[in-house]
């Protein structure tokens, strides 16, 4: 696909005109993206009720009305951490990608998990990758590049980020603890089944389905009892081959997908949102 035409996610609507005035290059984007935003888990603020429903922002103009109805002013003017988007790790991809296919870059999510959040646990993350006309440059756009990282967080290394396809691949051939890949080291979302759900939401993500992370279609299951492990292996091996240069992976991965029920979406999510509520099947319909 091509990655610098915005998709129905990250389509900011009617807001399009407020990325005009952005910064041109990577960082400064980055910067007002954190501006804009806020981690639901790691910002420091407890939020609950209409706020914390803030994370089920599905499109990136909704986020922006969001943003627009609470602060009403260009999108670098600085905004008190109360009063930012509440969101996670995929909202700050997401708006960071949109925000460079507004500018004409190619730019895409990347589904998996990262070592830099806790020691000895890999926490499930989004981050983003820009062609910057010779290869596929690797940022994620939640950290300040000015932290205290080991690495370059506008041009990572291989390494701190791990695709879910590598993971699972790893953890098939024994390589790889599935135990320590999840949302949180004390809580039971973790391990294979849940690494292979990821398998799944990356090849949607990569073929313009950036959903939330909570969204739950197809052959995804809470268990990996009766799951078709093949399917998930055939998909990761493709996208890491994709990831190398193998262009007919990735024209394989794309067929797939298109025709494939078990992997396809095709509007009708089962949701399973932090922000709480009964867990239920929901039929998406972008905002007007």
């Amino acid at each position: 696909m091509d990655y610098a035409i915005q998709t129905q996610f990250s389509d900011p609507g009617v807001h399009a005109g407020l990325f005009d005035a952005l910064p041109g290059d990577v960082a400064g984007i980055g910067e007002v993206v954190r501006n804009l935003l806020i981690h639901y888990r790691g910002g420091g603020i407890e939020f609950t009720g209409d706020r914390l429903a803030e994370i089920d922002h599905r499109w990136v103009s909704a986020m922006l009305t969001t943003d627009q109805k609470r602060n009403g002013t260009a999108l670098a003017v600085p905004r008190e951490p109360v009063d930012h988007v509440v969101g996670c790790c995929r909202d700050y991809t997401l708006m960071f990608v949109s925000a460079l296919r507004h500018k004409g870059i190619p730019a895409r999510s990347r589904i998996g998990f990262a070592v830099y959040f806790a020691s000895g646990f890999n926490h499930d993350h989004v981050v983003a990758e820009y062609w910057n006309g010779e290869r596929w440059v690797m940022i994620d756009p939640q950290l300040d590049p000015a932290g205290d990282h080991p690495f370059n967080s506008l041009d990572m290394p291989p390494g701190p980020f791990l695709s879910a396809a590598e993971v699972w691949l790893g953890v098939r051939a024994g390589d790889l603890d599935a135990d320590l890949y999840g949302i949180d080291p004390g809580s039971p979302v973790r391990g294979g089944w849940f690494i292979r759900n990821y398998v799944h939401l990356q090849l949607a993500h990569l073929q313009g389905d950036e959903l939330l992370l909570w969204d739950n279609w197809g052959a995804m299951s809470d268990s990996l009892d009766g799951a078709d492990v093949d399917l998930t292996d055939r998909i990761a091996t493709l996208m890491v081959a994709s990831d190398n240069g193998d262009d007919a992976a990735g024209k394989e991965l794309a067929e797939l997908y298109r025709t494939d029920p078990a992997l396809s979406f095709t509007g009708r999510s089962f949701v399973t949102s932090p922000a709480g509520g009964p867990f239920a099947w929901v039929d998406l319909q972008k905002p007007a």
